[in-house]
């Protein structure tokens, strides 16, 4: 009851202090150019209009702290939106806060709770702007109030260069829950309807078998990962870019793949063309030039493992907008993929993967990036914000219509660590009323994503009792 009672006073300074700022600022259609234009209207679709919002939020604690980017996390807010319509439909979309994943300079400028109020209040103000709106699809009322939100976000930051993911990150528990409000109105049981139909190509795989991609910290031992290995997994997202100056960060990266390739170069798998393991590092853009990098990718040269290498995910910092075609790897644009437009922008450099992240940049902007990506044939696959287990599985629908990544079986690619890292993971995961399915569980490296899974679409759908309950006081 304490804690409870903690959480509606923060919620409601927040709210208060938010109330301040409120700005009338005018409407634009984009987040930054809009490169496609407007979703073109539907006549068989629904127009909502909207009449009440609430939020609230849980902060769920981590094992152990969890490092990246110079920083660390030691717990998790989950901000969960709730939305209800004219026609009395309502939804409860879920969203887990990453401060130091969307914008680094926020999360070291704050104490861990300061920069989560932050982002609490970014979902909050947009929950406001929408009451009284009208929508038809979800993409379009979050391009509506993208900027406003946008130009919020700045004003309560004091960081007129606040990163773009900070703001969708904001927006994703408001974003999955006018989803599954559309749902609702128009009738829509499964994913596939929900897919705006200019998207359906981009999204038109069924994969029945998805590959689980673990984390693996600077701490896990290359013990460890052998076990991981043993246990099934044959596709691991390794962190390197470890803490230091540019110097010692590339000698302890060196010898950290040393020791990780002396473990697995000689496992064999059948779903590489080579039967290899395949190796997925992430920098989280630690590496300042062109130049250290290519030293790291001599010594896997050197030691063998260059060949391995099948994707590394941001290597260099955002600002160095530079040509990379020259770099003899897979690069993946992840956090510098904000919007659509960033996508082609960083295709352009000579990006040649996206890691699509609709549990942190909202669904409705993954949509959009992915379509970019698929257009100039380059391959996405889903990546983890170590979010709750509800989550996942609305990961989980993204990444089985994904087309299968070059080099790897026909098989879906997800990353999923809360697992690795809750404290109460096994809790969150009873809140689902799903959780004993077959597709919530990982068998030999593998979620199964039979046919049950995908008529009930990962039970992304139903009501959930443990949030439905947070409303019911409220709404009496």
């Amino acid at each position: 009851m304490h804690n409870e009672s903690r959480r509606n006073f923060i919620k409601k300074s927040i709210i208060s202090a938010g109330s301040l700022l409120l700005a009338n600022a005018e409407w634009i259609n984009a987040y930054g150019q809009n490169v496609h234009g407007k979703i073109p209207m539907n006549d068989s679709l629904k127009k909502i209009q909207i009449q009440y919002t609430n939020s609230q939020f849980e902060r769920e604690p981590l094992l152990s702290p969890f490092g990246f980017k110079g920083g660390h996390l030691s717990e998790l807010w989950q901000a969960v939106s709730y939305i209800e319509s004219t026609s009395g439909n309502h939804s409860i979309g879920l969203g887990t806060q990453s401060v130091l994943w969307s914008d680094a300079s926020i999360f070291s400028g704050h104490s861990e709770s300061g920069g989560n109020a932050l982002m609490y209040a970014l979902t909050e103000h947009a929950l406001q702007m929408i009451k009284g709106c009208s929508f038809v699809t979800p993409i379009e009322l979050i391009d509506q109030i993208f900027p406003e939100i946008y130009a919020y976000g700045k004003q309560i930051t004091s960081r007129p260069d606040l990163r773009k993911t900070f703001v969708l990150n904001a927006l994703v528990s408001l974003d999955n829950a006018l989803w599954l409000l559309y749902a609702k109105e128009n009738g829509f049981t499964n994913f596939d309807q929900l897919i705006p139909s200019e998207f359906k190509s981009t999204f038109s795989e069924s994969h029945d078998r998805i590959a689980a991609i673990p984390l693996i910290s600077y701490n896990v031992s290359p013990v460890a990962i052998k076990q991981e290995v043993d246990d099934g997994y044959f596709f691991m997202k390794i962190k390197i870019g470890q803490a230091g100056t540019q110097k010692e960060m590339l000698e302890k990266d060196m010898n950290r793949l040393s020791e990780i390739h002396h473990v697995l170069k000689d496992v064999r798998t059948p779903y590489t063309e080579t039967g290899k393991l395949p190796y997925y590092f992430d920098a989280n853009g630690r590496y300042e030039s062109k130049e250290t990098f290519l030293r790291f990718l001599d010594h896997a040269k050197k030691i063998d493992a260059f060949d391995q290498i099948v994707i590394i995910e941001e290597p260099f910092p955002e600002e160095n907008e530079m040509d990379v075609s020259d770099i003899p790897v897979r690069l993946a644009s992840d956090e510098t993929a904000h919007t659509e437009e960033d996508t082609i922008n960083r295709i352009e450099m000579g990006y040649k993967a996206v890691t699509l992240k609709p549990i942190a940049k909202t669904l409705s902007m993954s949509m959009k990036i992915a379509r970019a990506a698929a257009e100039r044939n380059i391959p996405c696959f889903c990546a983890d914000l170590t979010v709750n287990p509800i989550l996942v599985e609305w990961n989980k629908n993204v990444a089985a219509r994904l087309k299968s990544f070059p080099g790897i079986g026909n098989v879906g690619l997800l990353e999923s660590n809360g697992h690795q890292n809750y404290t109460n993971w096994e809790m969150m995961k009873k809140y689902m009323p799903f959780h004993d399915e077959k597709w919530t569980k990982v068998k030999d490296g593998f979620y199964d994503t039979d046919s049950a899974f995908f008529a009930r679409s990962g039970g992304i759908f139903d009501p959930i009792p443990h949030y439905e309950n947070m409303f019911i006081q409220e709404k009496k």
